[in-house]
């Protein structure tokens, strides 16, 4: 029986049979107890393998798709990663495994968040469900991860005849992105009682919770050491290119991966060919436009007409902290809930050509900030985007006078 543990084509087949086994009904806990007494560790591989050739059997996408999180409970812990290759920092796979620490981590303050409802009297509630709908936010940037995988990823396992499994994963996708838009509905609804959330906490709530953790290890387990068998240097590389083009998933990369030997393309559609940027009233290199934007003593963000945050400057001293797992967000998660009215009605209305310009100011620590909302339009009018602009004031506003001489206020070393 050893010789047929170890040949790749009968752990196959038995574990084929198992995974069967489940679409017939039999108990996770009996099918688990049989893997572990015949197969004990599955290498990932073959796991992606049984998956295709099920599908290829004629077993119904949608049939494993609904018996991926039973097989995977059963596989979970059981699956060789011994032969998985290293993975370098700032490479595409490292930064969804530390997407994953942050998903995982909201995760688990969102449950802990659940657990303690009976314990929240009528004075905390308001809070309370702004709390957790603060995290649900946090959570749907994990749209931005599974885009990645979906457009980026997929493509080349694809190419590799490998179809099977990333049509499961992605309806897994839809399914907890349909969940979480789901729940952020129910925690948005006024007057929210503590019972009727209690009511969808086992129908909704804790199973969006349970599957987005379950696809982490399904990725980190499975997907991604094939992906890193699979996919060459070059595929890795043309992700890495258009991963900003989907932003980040909680997380902003440290440090920026680059394979050694590739040699950088200039995209001749944005630069000229000396890499100078023609604008109508003059023009500038992508490196002098970024110090002039990082230079100006204002923090500016641009969200575009879809209402995802694109951009924003890197000054030495921010009035407001931004990191680039905002890239690709929409705005309306990078705001507190309780203000998110606020921006709904300033986007609406820059839309509709009602208002251009949102003015704002508080005082924080002692500083008397200006916070502006700009309307961006094309030449003929057309509703491009917002710009956000925030400046401390405060010296400004004590100005009195003339000042003619020259002095620097510049104190750099």
């Amino acid at each position: 029986m050893s010789e047929l543990i170890n040949n790749s084509k009968y752990r196959k087949q038995l574990l084929k049979k198992l995974i069967l086994k489940l679409h017939q009904g039999e108990s996770v806990q009996q099918v688990r107890i049989q893997l572990i007494s015949t197969l004990k560790n599955i290498p990932y591989g073959e796991v992606v393998e049984v998956e295709q050739e099920l599908i290829q059997e004629g077993l119904p996408e949608t049939e494993v798709l609904k018996l991926c999180d039973v097989h995977g409970e059963v596989l979970e812990g059981n699956v060789d990663l011994s032969a998985a290759k290293e993975i370098p920092e700032g490479h595409p796979v490292d930064v969804f495994y530390q997407e994953n620490v942050e998903l995982k981590s909201v995760a688990v303050k969102v449950q802990e968040f659940l657990s303690n409802i009976d314990e929240i009297n009528d004075e905390e509630w308001g809070q309370y469900i702004l709390s957790i709908q603060s995290c649900f936010n946090d959570l749907m940037d994990v749209d931005k991860h599974y885009q990645r995988k979906e457009y980026l990823v997929f493509p080349y396992l694809e190419k590799n005849e490998i179809t099977g499994p990333p049509k499961v994963m992605w309806g897994k996708h839809d399914e907890i992105r349909d969940q979480l838009k789901g729940c952020i509905e129910i925690l948005k609804t006024p007057g929210l009682k503590k019972d009727d959330l209690k009511d969808s906490l086992d129908l909704l709530f804790y199973p969006v919770l349970r599957a987005l953790i379950d696809m982490t290890k399904k990725e980190e387990e499975i997907l991604f050491p094939m992906c890193m068998d699979v996919l060459t240097t070059d595929d890795w590389w043309n992700v890495h290119k258009q991963t900003l083009e989907f932003g980040f998933a909680l997380y902003d990369p440290v440090v920026d991966w680059k394979p050694e030997g590739i040699v950088e393309e200039k995209d001749e559609s944005l630069v000229s060919g000396d890499g100078t940027i023609q604008l109508p009233s003059g023009s500038f290199n992508a490196k002098e436009i970024m110090a002039i934007l990082n230079t100006i003593p204002a923090d500016m963000t641009f969200v575009d007409k879809n209402d995802k945050v694109k951009y924003f400057t890197q000054g030495r001293e921010r009035i407001f902290a931004r990191s680039r797992s905002i890239i690709n967000r929409d705005v309306r998660l990078c705001h507190p809930p309780g203000s998110v009215h606020i921006i709904e009605k300033i986007l609406e209305d820059f839309k509709s050509g009602k208002a251009s310009h949102a003015p704002f100011w508080i005082q924080m620590k002692g500083k008397f900030i200006l916070i502006e909302y700009f309307a961006l339009r094309g030449e003929d009018g057309e509703y491009l985007g917002t710009l956000e602009v925030s400046q401390d004031i405060t010296n400004s506003r004590e100005l009195q006078g003339e000042k003619r001489i020259l002095s620097y206020t510049d104190n750099k070393e």
